[in-house]
């Protein structure tokens, strides 16, 4: 499993000019799930996302979680996180898991994240063309991946 973490001011997803998601301060997260993955990553993934300190503190220093600045987080599903690019001019998906059992761990993910935290959790349309658009913190970005 892979995540493209950014810390956001706000973020949304649309589709077919409609907006399915939509948060202001928190976290946007891509989500890429690829064929060795399973659900056993899933509570270090969530254990992160919700406790990850990279928002700032009175002194501006990365601090605080998202859970400590009440934020939200969005959450799309990033099937180009499992593209490998290392060969050739054009990415291989090989290493991707089935797009049934992906959506799986996403939906388990976005459940989980819902389960144990009271902050508000949206997210895209699994295997949808989304648009996201962004306002990126910082610019804040981390990659995890377990």
């Amino acid at each position: 499993m892979k995540c493209v973490i950014q810390r956001v001011s706000r973020a949304s997803v649309t589709v077919d000019q409609s907006t399915v998601g939509q948060i202001d301060r928190g976290l946007l997260v891509l989500f890429g799930v690829e064929k060795d993955d399973d659900a056993r990553q899933l509570d270090y993934h969530v254990g992160k996302l919700l406790k990850l300190r990279i928002f700032p503190d009175e002194q501006g220093k990365m601090n605080r979680s998202v859970q400590d600045i009440q934020g939200g987080i969005l959450v799309v599903s990033q099937f180009t996180l499992a593209g490998d690019c290392r060969k050739g001019n054009r990415p291989g998906f090989d290493n991707a898991k089935a797009p049934q059992e992906a959506e799986q761990l996403y939906l388990q993910l976005v459940e989980k994240l819902r389960e144990t935290s009271d902050l508000i959790i949206e997210t895209g349309v699994f295997g949808a063309d989304m648009q996201v658009s962004l306002i990126n913190d910082g610019p804040v970005t981390f990659i995890l991946e377990n």
